[in-house]
C-alpha cells in the first residue's frame, strides 16, 4: 500500500465519496502533507501553497476525520476568517463536504440570524466559523459560556493569515486564542492557511504564539510560472484611436473606433467584454469610479450592463449578489472590487483579471492574479495604467511613471527571486492593548491591578510592552474614566469604558468611521462617511444618488437613483511598500530588458522614462538639482525607511536652510535648499554614522501620531514611542545615506 493509499484509507467514507465525486484521481502534495502532520503528530501546521491548490480541503480532510471518529462534547473546530464573505463561501463548501456526516457547521458573524446562533449555544458541537470581531463579542458577553462552548476544542484554523500577521487584527486573534486556552485549560492545535507568505518561518512563529507546540511547514516544489500577463499604458487626455485598439477582446467592428470617453477605461471595457472577469482597484474610490465608467461605456455603446461592485462599504445583499452571480457559470458578469474579492472566495471559472493601476505588494499581485486560472487554465491578468499627459514644464519627478515601474518591479521580483514581502509584527501595539484591557476587565468583572497586568502582559502580542508603560496606560484609563478603582483597590470598567464596551463597534480593532447608512426605498445600498444635504448627489455602488431625506440622529440617508457619474472618497491609507520593490524599480530604469508582458503603449512609456532617467542623471545621483534652489531626492527606499530619512532631513533642515519639503508616496521628495548639496549629504551621512539615526528623536514632542482605532485614548508619550518603534526604520536609511555620499 502506498503512502497516498494509506492516508486515503484513514479518511471516513463521506470524505472518500467527496473525493470520488469531484473526480480527483490522487491526493495532492498539500493534502498528503497536511494529513501526515494531523494524523501522526501533535504539531501546529502552516499550509502555504498556491491559490486553488486545495489548502482548505487539505486542512479539513484529516481534521474532520479525527472529529468524526471521536467527537467532543463541545465545538471541536474553530475556523477564523478575516471576511464575512469568506466565511459564507467556506460554509457552503464545508456543508457539501459534511453532507452525509454527523458533524454540524455553524457560521457566526454580524449578518447571521440570531436563531442560527442560538442553536449552537444550546448544543455546541462541530465546527464554528467566525470572524475575529464576533469572537471578541463572545469572549466579553458570553464569558461564562466559553468553557461549555470550547471545552473539547481541538483545532483552530486561521484562513488567509497573510492578511492578519503584523496587524492589530491578527494580534487580536492571538490574544483571543490564548484567553480561550487559559479558560479551557489546554491549547488546541493551530492550522494557518495562505497562498502568499513571504517568510514561512516568521509566519509559523506568529501562528504558534503562546503555545508550546512546534509548527510543521511542508514545502512543495515550485513549478514553472505560466501566466497570461499584459501591462498597457494610456494618457488620459489623448483620444487617439491608436491608444486603445489593441485590447485582447476587441472585435473588428470596435477595433478602429475612436475612444469616446477615456482610452484607458475603454480598453478595460474591451478586455472584459464577453468574459467573466474581476476588475481590481486599490481603493473604494477607484472601484466606484471604474464601475460607473464601465456602465457609462456600456450605455453609450447600447450594450448590456453586466457590471457589479464589491467593497466593504456596500450592503451585505449587494456583496452577496456579486458573489452569487460570479459563481453562476451561466451568468456573464464583471465585478469591480477592492481587496474584499482578493481572498479565497471560490468564484468558479474566471477568465480574466484586470488590475487598475499597480498593486502595492507582491503578495497582493499574486492573490489577485490567483483569482483566475482555476480549473486547469493559467492565470490571466491585464494591468492598465492611466496618467495625465505631462506638460513641457512638468518637474522631473512627475515625468516618471511610478506605478508602471512598481508593477514591473513586483512582477520581476517574483519571477527572479520568488520574493514575497515578509511579515512584520508590531512591538508596541498600544491601541490593541487598550482594547484588550477593557475586554478582559469587561469579561472578568473586577481584577486587581497586579492580576490585570499578569493577564494582559502575558499575551504574546504585548511581550515588548514594559510594566512601566502599561502602568502609564492604566493610570490614563483611570483618569479618563475608562477604568474605575473600587474601595477594595480592584479595577472595574468605568462609565466611559462602559460606553465603549456597549457598542458593537468595540469588538473590531481596525479603524472605522461614523458611517451613515444609505437606503433607496426598502433596499440598503451601503454606507458613506459624510452625509450630503438634501438635494445633493453622491456616488455609491457604482451609481449616483440624490438625497431625499436625511435622518442625522439615526444616521440614515434616503435617496433616489439619478443618471450620471461622480467621485466619492473614504478615509484610509494604502499600506506599506517594501524597499526591495523600490530598489527593483531603479533597476528597471537602468537595465535595457524588454519585458515580454509590456504592450505597445507601455513599452513606449517605459522607453521614454528610461531616457529621461538617464539624461537627467537621477540614476547616478540620488540628489538631483532641478534648477535654482530646488532639489529632488530619489532614495529608493520603502515606506518606513523613506519616512525615517525624510524626518531625519527635516530634523537637520535649519543648518542647511532646507525648506518646502514635499513628497509623493515613497518614490521621491522635493525641497528648497540654499546650501551646498555635497556638504548637506556629507553632514547627514556623518551624523548617521557617528550616532546612528535615533528614531525616537525624530518624533517631535508636539506630534500625536494617531493611526490605529484606539490611539486617541493612548497617552501621547506612548504613541510617540510606538511610532518610533513600529513606523520608522533607521538601518536602511543610514545605509542609503552612505551610498548617496559615495555618488559625489
Amino acid at each position: 500500500m502506498t503512502e497516498a493509499d494509506r492516508i486515503f484509507a484513514r479518511f471516513p467514507s463521506f470524505i472518500q465519496e467527496f473525493i470520488y465525486r469531484h473526480g480527483w484521481e490522487s491526493l495532492r502534495d498539500v493534502q498528503m502533507s497536511a494529513a501526515k502532520t494531523i494524523f501522526e503528530t501533535e504539531n501546529n501546521l502552516l499550509l502555504t501553497s498556491a491559490t486553488a491548490s486545495g489548502k482548505t480541503e487539505a486542512a479539513f480532510f484529516p481534521v474532520l476525520s479525527d472529529v468524526y471518529e471521536n467527537p467532543p462534547e463541545s465545538v471541536a473546530v474553530l475556523y477564523i476568517a478575516p471576511l464575512k464573505s469568506l466565511i459564507n463561501d467556506q460554509f457552503a463548501r464545508i456543508e457539501e463536504l459534511l453532507d452525509e456526516s454527523r458533524i454540524k457547521v455553524t457560521h457566526w458573524h454580524g449578518d447571521v440570524a440570531a436563531s442560527h446562533k442560538k442553536k449552537l449555544l444550546e448544543e455546541p458541537r462541530g465546527i464554528l466559523q467566525i470572524t475575529p470581531e464576533s469572537l471578541e463579542s463572545m469572549l466579553i458577553n458570553r464569558s461564562n459560556d466559553i468553557v461549555r462552548l470550547f471545552s473539547g476544542l481541538r483545532y483552530v484554523i486561521i484562513d488567509e493569515i497573510h492578511t492578519l500577521i503584523g496587524l492589530d487584527r491578527g494580534s487580536q486573534i492571538i490574544c483571543q486564542l490564548c484567553r480561550i486556552a487559559h479558560l479551557i485549560g489546554h491549547t488546541p492545535r493551530r492550522i494557518g492557511l495562505s497562498a502568499t507568505i513571504g517568510d514561512p518561518e516568521k509566519a509559523a512563529e506568529w501562528l504558534a504564539s503562546g503555545t508550546d507546540k512546534p509548527t510543521d511547514i511542508p514545502l512543495f516544489p515550485q513549478g514553472k510560472i505560466t501566466w497570461r500577463l499584459g501591462l498597457e499604458h494610456f494618457y488620459i487626455q489623448d483620444m487617439n484611436e491608436d491608444q486603445s485598439k489593441d485590447a485582447p477582446s476587441v472585435d473588428n467592428a470596435q477595433k478602429h473606433k475612436k475612444a469616446e470617453l477615456d482610452p484607458g477605461y475603454e480598453y478595460m471595457y474591451d478586455c472584459v467584454k464577453n468574459k467573466k472577469s474581476l476588475v481590481f482597484s486599490n481603493s473604494r474610490e477607484e472601484t466606484e469610479y471604474v464601475t460607473a465608467t464601465l456602465r457609462q461605456i456600456a450605455a453609450k455603446r447600447g450594450e448590456k450592463d453586466i457590471f457589479l461592485i464589491h467593497h466593504g462599504n456596500l450592503s451585505a445583499s449587494l456583496r452577496e449578489e456579486a458573489e452569487q452571480k460570479m459563481k453562476d457559470e451561466d451568468t456573464m458578469a464583471v465585478t469591480c472590487a477592492t481587496v474584499t474579492m482578493e481572498l479565497g472566495i471560490d468564484i468558479g471559472k474566471l477568465e480574466r483579471i484586470i488590475q487598475n493601476d499597480s498593486p502595492n505588494s507582491v503578495s497582493s499581485f499574486l492573490q489577485r492574479l490567483g483569482r483566475s486560472g482555476r480549473r486547469g487554465e493559467p492565470p490571466e491578468m491585464m494591468m492598465v495604467f492611466r496618467e495625465e499627459n505631462p506638460l513641457p514644464n512638468t518637474p522631473l519627478p512627475q515625468l516618471i511613471p511610478w506605478s508602471l515601474l512598481r508593477a514591473i518591479a513586483i512582477i520581476q521580483l517574483y519571477i527572479e527571486e520568488r520574493f514575497i514581502e515578509p511579515p512584520i509584527n508590531k512591538k508596541l501595539p498600544f491601541s490593541l492593548l487598550f482594547q484588550q484591557t477593557l475586554s478582559i476587565i469587561g469579561s472578568s468583572g473586577e481584577l486587581t491591578p497586579k492580576r490585570l497586568a499578569e493577564k494582559v502582559l502575558s499575551l504574546p502580542p504585548f511581550k515588548d510592552v514594559s510594566k512601566e508603560d502599561y502602568r502609564t496606560l492604566i493610570l490614563s484609563m483611570l483618569q479618563n474614566d475608562y477604568l474605575e478603582m473600587t474601595e477594595e483597590k480592584g479595577l472595574i470598567v468605568g462609565l466611559a469604558g462602559e460606553k465603549l464596551l456597549n457598542s458593537f463597534k468595540f469588538y473590531a480593532v481596525f479603524k472605522d468611521s461614523e458611517d451613515f447608512t444609505v437606503r433607496c426605498e426598502s433596499d440598503e445600498i451601503g454606507t458613506i462617511t459624510t452625509p450630503p444635504p438634501v438635494g445633493d448627489r453622491f456616488a455609491l455602488a457604482g451609481r449616483v444618488w440624490e438625497v431625499e431625506e436625511l435622518d442625522v440622529r439615526r444616521k440614515l440617508i434616503y435617496v433616489k437613483p439619478v443618471l450620471g457619474k461622480m467621485e466619492v472618497s473614504w478615509p484610509g491609507d494604502y499600506g506599506e511598500i517594501h524597499t526591495k520593490i523600490l530598489e527593483r524599480m531603479k533597476k528597471v530604469l537602468i537595465e535595457d530588458t524588454d519585458y515580454p508582458y509590456l504592450k505597445q503603449n507601455a513599452k513606449k512609456r517605459l522607453e521614454v522614462a528610461r531616457n529621461i532617467a538617464r539624461n537627467t542623471g537621477m540614476l547616478e545621483h540620488s540628489l538631483v538639482h532641478l534648477g535654482g534652489y530646488s532639489y529632488a531626492l530619489f532614495p529608493w527606499l520603502g515606506t518606513r525607511s523613506f519616512r525615517t530619512l525624510r524626518k531625519f532631513i527635516q530634523q537637520n533642515s535649519k543648518e542647511f536652510k532646507v525648506g518646502g519639503l514635499e513628497f509623493e508616496g515613497c518614490c521621491y521628495m522635493t525641497f528648497k535648499m540654499e546650501s551646498d548639496p555635497h556638504a548637506f549629504i556629507e553632514s547627514l551621512a556623518k551624523k548617521a554614522d557617528l550616532h546612528g539615526i535615533d528614531c525616537l528623536s525624530l518624533v517631535a514632542s508636539s506630534e500625536i501620531p494617531v493611526f490605529e482605532k484606539y490611539d486617541n485614548y493612548i497617552p501621547s508619550d506612548l504613541l510617540r514611542q510606538a511610532y518610533a518603534v513600529d513606523k520608522l526604520r533607521s538601518d536602511e536609511a543610514e545605509n542609503r545615506l552612505r551610498d548617496i555620499l559615495k555618488e559625489y
